[in-house]
């Protein structure tokens, strides 16, 4: 499967499916979204749902253990949480699964704001192959294997390509 083949609407139609069929729906979750791609994504999951909170936004680049050998991202903006963490059951979502770090990041950040209840992580894209750290997302658009990055352009319309080795995806 090449990019131009993955439909981002409809995998955002079948996540939403399974949102709903999920015991977090019965808890009033509070929406997460990370920094860039990830917060698209959340948006659109948010509104099909009808969550009345306000959507939460993580940019992890602080956070990243990679910063040291990559540098900081120029775009990066503050994280912006309007809610308490304490106690809430939360729905951390990611537009693309790889090794696992920027989940292991947003998650480090989300404690530092407090201890949730409970995390569940829902990715669009999961690719396979390289994970690194034993992090899963538990509600997945799409598994697939893929020897090139895949990065999530929008906000509108959503759309994924396929970068060179050399391009960055953040």
């Amino acid at each position: 499967m090449n990019a131009d083949q993955i439909n981002v609407a409809d995998l955002i139609e079948q996540i939403v499916e399974q949102l709903k069929a999920h015991p977090i729906m019965d808890k009033q979750p509070k929406m997460i979204g990370i920094r860039t791609g990830g917060e698209w994504i959340a948006q659109a999951l948010h509104e099909k749902l009808g969550l009345t909170d306000e959507l939460g936004i993580l940019d992890t680049a602080f956070f990243r253990d990679d910063i040291a050998r990559t540098g900081l991202s120029v775009g990066v903006q503050p994280s912006l949480i309007p809610w308490e963490i304490q106690d809430q059951h939360l729905i951390l979502v990611d537009d693309v699964l790889y090794t696992g770090r920027t989940g292991r990041a947003a998650l480090n950040e989300i404690f530092d704001f407090g201890r949730p209840a409970s995390v569940i992580l829902v990715s669009l894209l999961e690719r396979e192959g390289g994970r690194e750290l034993p992090i899963h997302a538990d509600i997945v658009g799409l598994k697939l294997v893929s020897e090139h990055k895949l990065k999530l352009n929008g906000p509108e319309p959503l759309t994924v390509s396929v970068l060179d080795d050399n391009e960055e995806t953040l």
